[in-house]
């Protein structure tokens, strides 16, 4: 507890990583309890397409549902497939990073080829074709979809970090008292690259919901549920709202949130590094 209070502080004592974390746990609190306290949005062909009023603050889309309360109910979707495939990423490239920058020689080498390939393959038209053989209905199956070529880049620099540590004199140590492998990974690797997964893992996330919202937008993803691509995709097919019609805050309202979502990212990233620097923390504290 008194880790989280130190972190908090942190967090809060540099301004843009602050205005991040309250933006995400607005959103996060959308994703929690937005399913609870709305349920399920029927269709009322009587109210479609009308503009802002006291009763629906941002409309309604084409077929009659509250514009507002759509956004509310897919951030839902939006932030598990981003934290699915942030966790799925870091597992992944994390897995590969330290195995090839610990073990070295041909495993390395076999490693890093894999790696390479993936690197070198433009990451957006491959997920278009995996989304057509996959079947991401849920928000677990795309979270996952999407992770499969977001590794690559963490697992190199993870690689890096590790070769460096593994000269260091405490793994020397270790390997002088006889400690396993899997030891020296656990006690000796795996808590000097927390602050680095964790900066990762709310980039990934961040780049996930752009690719997730794209593939969405495209029709390409066969996904069962509310989510702000699926807004997009029916406020360009269905809405007429790209021509300039009453229905175009319906397609401004997912734009928006996917920016919020993009800047508080980028913003709460920024403070991470020093939540998890002792000597900040610590002048902090005092």
């Amino acid at each position: 507890m008194k880790q989280l209070s130190s972190f908090i502080k942190v967090i809060r004592a540099n301004r843009q990583a602050a205005v991040g974390m309250y933006l995400l746990l607005i959103l996060v609190g959308f994703a929690l309890f937005g399913q609870w306290l709305i349920g399920d949005l029927p269709a009322d062909y009587t109210n479609r397409l009308l503009g802002p009023s006291l009763q629906h603050p941002l409309g309604t889309d084409f077929t009659g549902r509250d514009t507002l309360l759509q956004f509310i109910l897919g951030t839902r979707d939006v932030v598990l497939i981003a934290l699915f495939s942030g966790f799925f990423s870091i597992l992944i490239g994390m897995s590969i990073g330290i195995v090839a920058g610990f073990v070295g020689g041909a495993t390395d080498k076999l490693l890093m080829f894999l790696t390479n390939v993936v690197l070198t393959i433009p990451s957006f038209p491959v997920l278009m074709a995996l989304s057509l053989v996959i079947s991401a209905g849920n928000v677990l199956a795309f979270g996952f979809l999407l992770a499969i070529w977001n590794w690559a880049g963490l697992a190199r620099s993870v690689r890096s970090q590790v070769m460096t540590l593994r000269g260091s004199e405490y793994i020397l140590a270790s390997r002088l008292l006889g400690m396993s492998k899997g030891y020296m990974i656990r006690q000796d690797i795996l808590p000097s690259l927390i602050p680095y997964i964790a900066i990762n893992f709310v980039l990934i996330m961040r780049a996930s919901v752009l690719a997730s919202v794209g593939l969405m937008l495209l029709g390409l993803a066969p996904f069962k549920g509310e989510h702000w691509g699926i807004m997009l995709n029916l406020a360009m097919t269905k809405t007429g709202a790209m021509f300039g019609s009453s229905a175009a805050i319906y397609l401004i309202t997912p734009i928006v949130g996917i920016v919020v979502f993009q800047s508080a990212c980028f913003l709460f990233s920024k403070g991470l590094e020093d939540a998890f620097n002792p000597r900040i923390r610590s002048e902090i504290d005092g």
